[in-house]
């Protein structure tokens, strides 16, 4: 489960102090749906990227099954980046110089994971990739890209994935085959699935929807009591 206790993020402007989360709380079950959702700048991306350990609060808690998750050393945030976290950007973020198959690879190769290949190949077999694997991504659309990005987050089976606007930067209808994926492998792998996204019809197909405006995370009771 995940907890933010009180979660405050402030960046220093050069003559004022920008706030960006304000005290927020939330609270997610293991295995959950949840979008978050607000105005462009709100910090839904800042959001994801403290839940990702890749930012520091400027106060509160982030519990991670009971875990101050923020307050662990850079080692041990990166062990748990490795084994139980799945990120997907907006922006790919692949290796230009390996294959399809060796970006899907190369965490579980640092995670020292001797049959590596033959995951990332039942990986990329699941995201409808397995005939792109020898691939370099200069020579893949955006939407694959994306599917390799996305099988390279799930490959080592995280506790929690963290999406931010995965379809961004896609058109509508492969954007839509994403979004399908993305609901498929949380159902196949009992995942918890963090989903920032400008699409309404993308929100309400979530558990829950969470809305962040003026630095608190309001959840959207409507959605919980029609779900």
């Amino acid at each position: 489960m995940i907890k933010l206790q009180n979660l405050c993020m402030n960046y220093k402007l050069e003559q004022a102090q920008l706030s960006v989360l304000n005290d927020a709380q939330l609270s997610i079950e293991e295995g959950e749906t949840l979008a978050i959702v607000g105005p462009s700048g709100s910090g839904k991306t800042t959001l994801l990227t403290l839940l990702a350990g890749l930012e520091q609060p400027s106060s509160g808690d982030i519990m991670l099954d009971g875990v101050k998750f923020n307050k662990l050393d850079a080692d041990a945030l990166a062990d748990i980046r490795r084994d139980q976290l799945g990120i997907i950007f907006q922006s790919f973020h692949l290796v230009q110089s390996l294959t399809a198959l060796g970006n899907v690879a190369l965490p579980l190769e640092i995670a020292g994971k001797k049959n590596a290949y033959q995951l990332a190949r039942k990986m990329l077999d699941r995201v409808g990739l397995a005939e792109r694997e020898k691939h370099y991504p200069a020579q893949l659309s955006g939407g694959e890209q994306q599917r390799v990005a996305i099988a390279r987050a799930l490959v080592h089976k995280p506790k929690l994935v963290l999406a931010d606007e995965p379809t961004g930067n896609l058109d509508v209808v492969t954007g839509a085959s994403i979004i399908e994926l993305l609901f498929s492998l949380n159902k196949d792998t009992g995942s918890t699935l963090l989903l920032v996204t400008h699409d309404d019809e993308v929100a309400r197909r979530c558990q829950r929807i969470v809305r962040l405006q003026s630095g608190k995370l309001v959840e959207d009771q409507d959605h919980a009591l029609s779900v």
